[in-house]
């Protein structure tokens, strides 16, 4: 299954690593010193459910570089969702899901604008507590 994480932070860099290492094909879409950070040393989870360290990453800050998907998952923060919600169409075709995880009631309309609302699906994490440790390291508490 090809994953876009759209949002590569706590939620979605938690998220994408545990799809990883489940064997999924994930690409992250990050930006700045994150993304530098995943590109050269990859990606790091401290968790009590146990450690994992994904040394290689693929990652890239051009969702369009990637093409179309199985799923994007949309955990960007709100601030965020407009301009990422544009940027996604290139990762939608016909057969694509849009997950979005946020807070908030707006983001299945906010995604709609974009890509077409019967693709998006509205979803909601429980119990997760994350934290950024380093530039390209996630502790879940």
């Amino acid at each position: 299954m090809l994953i876009a994480m759209m949002g590569a932070g706590g939620v979605g860099g938690y998220l994408g690593v545990r799809l990883a290492q489940a064997g999924e094909d994930v690409t992250f879409v990050a930006r700045g010193a994150h993304l530098e950070a995943m590109r050269r040393q990859g990606l790091q989870l401290e968790s009590p459910l146990g450690n994992i360290s994904l040394r290689k990453v693929t990652a890239t800050e051009t969702p369009a570089d990637i093409g179309f998907v199985d799923i994007v998952v949309f955990a960007v923060k709100l601030y965020d969702a407009e301009k990422a919600a544009a940027a996604i169409v290139p990762l939608v075709g016909p057969e694509t899901r849009v997950l979005t995880l946020q807070n908030g009631i707006d983001s299945v309309d906010t995604l709609a604008r974009f890509v077409p609302r019967s693709q998006v699906v509205g979803g909601a994490t429980h119990g997760i507590e994350l934290g950024l440790t380093a530039v390209s390291g996630l502790r879940r508490f």
